[in-house]
Order: C-alpha cells, then sequence, then structure tokens
C-alpha cells in the first residue's frame, strides 16, 4: 500500500511550502487575537465588577438614609447600563448557576452582605439576568436588578484590520517562499538543459552563502561534462580520420584481388566499416548535443522534400496530412531524425509511409509507419540503445550498425521533442515525433 497516495496535496514545493508558511503564521495570528480577547474580557469583568462592587455599596447606604418618600425620585439617577434598582421584593428564582453571575452574586454579598442580608437568584430570560434582594433599616424590600455584560462589543473596523493583516501575512509567505525556491526553479532548467545541448548558461553565483556555493559547484560540474563531451568528440572524429587511410589502403588492395567472390566479400566488410566509423561520429555528435540553431523552416516542403529523395532513390515512402505553417525548429537535425526512421522502415518492410497532425494543444506529431515484423513488446525502450541490433533474436540479417534509432532519440531530445515507438495493429511499427511548442 502506498502510504504517501493517502496524502495528496500541490505538487509544487513553492505551493506546498507557501501553504505551510501561511497555516502557521495565519494560526499564530489567530491565537494571539484568541489570547489578547480573552485577556480583555477577563479585565473587562474584573472592572465591572469592581466597579459594580463598589457602586451597590454606595447606592444602598444612599437609599437607606434618604426617606421613603423620596427613594423613586432616586432610582433613575442610581441606574447604570448593566444594574438598576427596583423598589419590591423583585422577582424570584434559583441560584445563580453562570459564572459571572456568580462572580457577581459574592461580589454584591460582600460589599453590603454585613448590613444587609442579601439572597440572589437568577431570573429566566433570553439572556443572562440575575436579581439581589435585600431590606433597608426600616424595613422595606429594595431589588437590584442586574443583566450583566460578558464582554465590550467589538469595534466595526476590526474584521478589516484582520483581513488586512491575513492578506499581508499571505503576501509575506509567497514572497519568502518564491525567494527561497528562486535558485532550485533555476537550477533545475541548468540541469533540463546540460544533457545534449552544450551551449547551457551559467547560473548566476548570487544571493545566499548557501545558493552561491550550490552555484559554483554546479557550475563547475557543467565545465567539466562541457570538456568531457569536447575531448570525446575529438577522440571520435581523430579515429574516424585515422581509420580512413587504412580502410582506403584495404579497399585499393581488394580491388586487385583475382577472386570475385572473395573481393566482393571484403568490398562488403569495408562498407559496413565505413559506416560504423560514421555512425559512430554522428552518435556522439549527437550526444554532444544540436549545434544548430532553431529557425523558421516550412516544415511541409521539408518533408516533400524528404519523400521526393526517398522516391527518386526508387523507395515506397508516401506522405499523408500537412501542417499548414511555418515552425521553429532544427531543420538538419528533424530531417536527419525522419531519415533515420525511413531507414528502418523501408529496409525492414519494403515501404513507409510518413504521417503529421497538429493536435489542439498545438503540438505537432510526425509519424513514420511501416508494415514490417514490427519490434518485441519488450524492446520497444531497448532499441534506442546505441550498437542494439534486433538480429541478434534470431532475424534475418539486415545490415547496419545499430545506431539509427539512438542518434535519433539524442537528437529529438535536443529538439525538446519526444520519440516515441509502438506496434501498430495488424503488423507493423509506428514511430512518432512529437514537436513541443513549435509555433
Amino acid at each position: 500500500m502506498n502510504v504517501s497516495g493517502l496524502f495528496r496535496g500541490p505538487r509544487t514545493l513553492f505551493v506546498r511550502l507557501t501553504l505551510i508558511f501561511f497555516a502557521g503564521l495565519a494560526l499564530a495570528q489567530f491565537l494571539a487575537f484568541w489570547a489578547t480577547m480573552s485577556e480583555r474580557d477577563d479585565a473587562q469583568t474584573t472592572f465591572m465588577i469592581s466597579n459594580l462592587e463598589r457602586d451597590v455599596a454606595t447606592a444602598v447606604a444612599l437609599l437607606d438614609r434618604v426617606p421613603a418618600g423620596e427613594r423613586p425620585e432616586w432610582l433613575p439617577r442610581l441606574m447604570r447600563r448593566n444594574y438598576s434598582f427596583l423598589l419590591g421584593a423583585g422577582v424570584g428564582g434559583a441560584a445563580p448557576d453562570a459564572k459571572l453571575s456568580e462572580q457577581i452574586g459574592a461580589a454584591i454579598e460582600r460589599s453590603i452582605g454585613q448590613r444587609f442580608p442579601v439572597s440572589v437568584n437568577a431570573v429566566p430570560d433570553t439572556r443572562e439576568h440575575l436579581q439581589a434582594h435585600l431590606q433597608l433599616s426600616d424595613g422595606s424590600p429594595l431589588t437590584i436588578d442586574i443583566r450583566p455584560v460578558a464582554r465590550i462589543p467589538l469595534s466595526y473596523g476590526l474584521p478589516v484590520v484582520l483581513g488586512v493583516q491575513l492578506v499581508v501575512i499571505a503576501l509575506c509567505a509567497w514572497l519568502a517562499v518564491r525567494l527561497a525556491t528562486r535558485p532550485l526553479i533555476q537550477l533545475a532548467r541548468a540541469a533540463d538543459t546540460l544533457g545534449p545541448d552544450m551551449t547551457t548558461t551559467r547560473l548566476p553565483e548570487s544571493g545566499p552563502d548557501e545558493v552561491v556555493h550550490a552555484a559554483r559547484a554546479f557550475n563547475a560540474m557543467q565545465a567539466r561534462i562541457r570538456q568531457y563531451m569536447k575531448e570525446r568528440i575529438q577522440i571520435l572524429a581523430a579515429i574516424s580520420h585515422d581509420l580512413q587511410t587504412p580502410i582506403t589502403r584495404m579497399r585499393i588492395r581488394t580491388d586487385l584481388l583475382d577472386d570475385a567472390a572473395e573481393r566482393i566479400k571484403f568490398q562488403q566488410d569495408l562498407t559496413e566499416m565505413e559506416t560504423l566509423v560514421r555512425e559512430g561520429v554522428a552518435y556522439g555528435r549527437a550526444l554532444h548535443g544540436a549545434a544548430e540553431p532553431p529557425r523558421r523552416v516550412d516544415p511541409d516542403a521539408l518533408l516533400e522534400s524528404l519523400v521526393s529523395d526517398y522516391e527518386d532513390a526508387g523507395a515506397k515512402v508516401t506522405l499523408s496530412g500537412s501542417i499548414g505553417t511555418p515552425i521553429v525548429t532544427r531543420p538538419v537535425a528533424l530531417r536527419r531524425i525522419l531519415a533515420n526512421l525511413l531507414d528502418n522502415a523501408v529496409k525492414f518492410s519494403g515501404a513507409a509511409e510518413l504521417t503529421t497532425a497538429v493536435s489542439n494543444d498545438r503540438r505537432i506529431s510526425i509519424s513514420v509507419l511501416d508494415r514490417g515484423p514490427g519490434i518485441p513488446a519488450d524492446q520497444l525502450e531497448t532499441v534506442f540503445q546505441p550498437f542494439f541490433r534486433l538480429e541478434a533474436e534470431g532475424r534475418p540479417r539486415i545490415g547496419g550498425s545499430g545506431l539509427g534509432l539512438a542518434i535519433a532519440q539524442q537528437l529529438a531530445l535536443a529538439m525538446n521533442a519526444t520519440l516515441e515507438l509502438r506496434n501498430r495493429a495488424g503488423g507493423g511499427l509506428e514511430a512518432t515525433l512529437v514537436l513541443e511548442k513549435p509555433f
């Protein structure tokens, strides 16, 4: 069971880190807001109870001293936002069960309970409501009607401030992650172009120390690989040049042989040697990368010219479909890829069909189809290896260096294209070259 598949999320490191930073900062902001509001409510409750305790003691003492007839006149003056005084027994009920009501009841008992016996009870209501009952010195009942305020209302502008803070947090998280991942993106792009292309650019050696160190190491590695590739091409070219002289001498001596059958065999062997040397150098250059600069060409004219060359040579090659617009590509490399594919198709089946198609996402597919023996499914990728020949699997020997498909694959990579092989229904092979963003 794949455990990682259970936790699906964004695939890019940039999005993941941005979400982690934003979630962490937003959570910290929420906890800070919650702690501040809790402290604010506790302070407000303590302040309210302290004022209530002091004001109630003063108001009860005042009402106890004034004549009974003047007491109604004092009630509006003594009323506050969250409590008032009633000249009467009030409403009975059960003991307060809310925490704030219990605190208020205890505060009233502390303030006047020593002089006036007090009883506190909750009053049924939609909100928290309680009353404290007592008798003044002349026996008159007095009720303190209390409606506690649990917290101070929030300011109307507070949600706006919180929203602005979240936006600022998101922007800071995005900026921090972008600055942190930019060197990784540059490194990935440089690594993508490091393969077959020898014109890769150096990474900028600037920024934090870790980034500078990684950029220097990558640039040094890139320079070493480029030097190794150049040396390999030079070695292959030197071998090819040095082999031409002995091959030429052997060909002259072969022409002097009296035995015609032996002369033909020697000539065939020498031809294979020349082909192998030539294809080996071509493969090395393909690995080295395409020095040919991309340029705008007419693909339909290029394909028609290629098919005409095969027809002039007596090969059965047909063309169907058209692209209909110029593209930007490396025409020599493109022609070499298609020529290698057509050579294989004609060699194994005697004929080939060249087709083109343009997809909705503006990708161009060029396919070479034949009705030959095809390739075993387990070797569709193996045939791209250099010097691999299917004759080793019991097929009739047709010749070749085993480098045609390897060269085509390397040139496709240098062109940012993909080359795929698949067996056709009813027999035969389909080789498809897909050009990415050629317009």
